[in-house]
C-alpha cells in the first residue's frame, strides 16, 4: 500500500545529528530500506521535517521502519495511506458503480 511517512525532528536532536553525521546517514539508511518513490525535505512548526512516500508491502515493516527513527532520532513519526490520482480516479469511479448496494458502517 502506498504510504507517506512524515518525520519530525526534535531542533536538538536534528542538531546533534547534523554535527555528529547521524542524521544524513540514518535518513539516507532508511531511504536505502524503503526505496521511496519520492521524498521532501522541510521546516515545519520550527521543526525539521520529512516526507517519504513508498510502498508499505506489509504491516510487519512498521516496526523496522519507525523504530530506527523513535530511537536514533527521538522522532515523532506518522504513517498514512495514500493514494496517486489515477488510483483516486479508480477509487471513485468504483465507490461510483456501487452507491447503495455496499452498506457504510458507522
Amino acid at each position: 500500500m502506498r504510504t507517506l511517512l512524515k518525520i519530525t525532528l526534535p531542533v536538538e536532536t536534528g542538531n546533534k545529528g547534523i554535527k555528529d553525521g547521524s542524521l544524513p546517514k540514518l535518513l539516507q539508511s532508511i531511504s536505502e530500506s524503503i526505496r521511496p518513490e519520492t521524498s521532501y525535505y522541510y521546516p515545519e512548526n520550527g521543526k525539521r521535517t520529512a516526507l517519504f512516500v513508498f510502498d508499505l508491502k506489509d504491516p510487519t515493516q512498521i516496526p523496522s521502519v519507525v523504530e530506527p527513527l523513535f530511537t536514533g532520532l527521538n522522532a515523532s513519526v506518522e504513517l498514512f495511506p495514500v493514494m496517486n490520482a489515477e488510483e483516486l480516479k479508480i477509487g471513485l469511479e468504483k465507490y461510483r458503480r456501487n452507491i447503495g448496494r455496499v452498506p457504510i458502517a458507522a
